[in-house]
């Protein structure tokens, strides 16, 4: 199998819901020269994720290196001692995007967009930390959109609009709270702000450290997507 490297410039991860306009955010960053940010994956990288954390979370696993056991063949954890869950995150994170992201010669910067949220916070604080330091150089971009736009949107409309704003709610918690964790590595967006003024996308632009031209932005934001309709 050749060589894999990571993307000389790392990646850009844009985390949402349904329906918060993610789809021309990823237009607008496949926009920068060098950029290449897939679709979504159906949440592929968070099964990867809960693999690792098994890991990284047992206490037997953890009671073992910190005591420097050494087990043998009749060891209920026979081997556990050696377990590198650094190594094993690298590994997970590079053959993910190795195999998923699949970037392209000459890319500097890959990713993808997900809007499957993860329903318990906790889990999905933990899922945000786990993209930020398993992948090189990661950035975390959050969209927003106003919930009653959110709530009128295709399939949105046959759900329980309570349930939907509480989603809603809980999800920009934790996006508002990343970014004020890591405000150098993650960056939070709203669609309906960035659609009336294209200023709004400065904030994304400035963490980047790369914006598309002013032709193709504005290309961008004249296309129209249909493929909610």
């Amino acid at each position: 199998m050749a060589r894999f490297d990571h993307p000389e410039e790392g990646y850009v991860f844009v985390v949402t819901y349904g329906r918060s306009g993610s789809t021309l955010l990823q237009n607008l960053l496949n926009a920068i020269p060098g950029y290449q940010i897939r679709g979504e994956n159906n949440n592929a990288l968070f099964g990867l994720f809960k693999s690792w954390r098994a890991i990284a979370t047992s206490p037997d696993i953890a009671c073992m290196q910190r005591e420097g056991t050494i087990s043998d063949a009749t060891h209920p954890w026979f081997g556990a001692e050696d377990i590198d869950a650094a190594a094993y995150r690298a590994a997970l994170c590079k053959l993910f995007s190795r195999q998923i992201l699949r970037p392209e010669p000459g890319i500097r910067v890959s990713g993808f967009k997900e809007i499957r949220t993860i329903a318990d916070p906790d889990l999905f604080k933990a899922y945000l930390a786990f993209l930020q330091d398993g992948f090189p150089k990661a950035r975390l971009v959050f969209n927003t959109r106003d919930p009653e736009a959110v709530c009128r949107s295709s399939w949105w409309r046959k759900h329980d609009q309570q349930q939907v704003r509480a989603m809603i709610r809980s999800a920009e918690s934790v996006f508002q709270a990343h970014v004020a964790a890591h405000p150098a590595r993650a960056v939070l967006l709203r669609h309906d702000d960035y659609v009336a003024d294209h200023a709004a996308l400065d904030p994304l632009f400035d963490l980047l450290g790369a914006r598309p031209t002013a032709e193709a932005l504005g290309r961008v934001m004249r296309t129209r997507l249909t493929h909610a309709t």
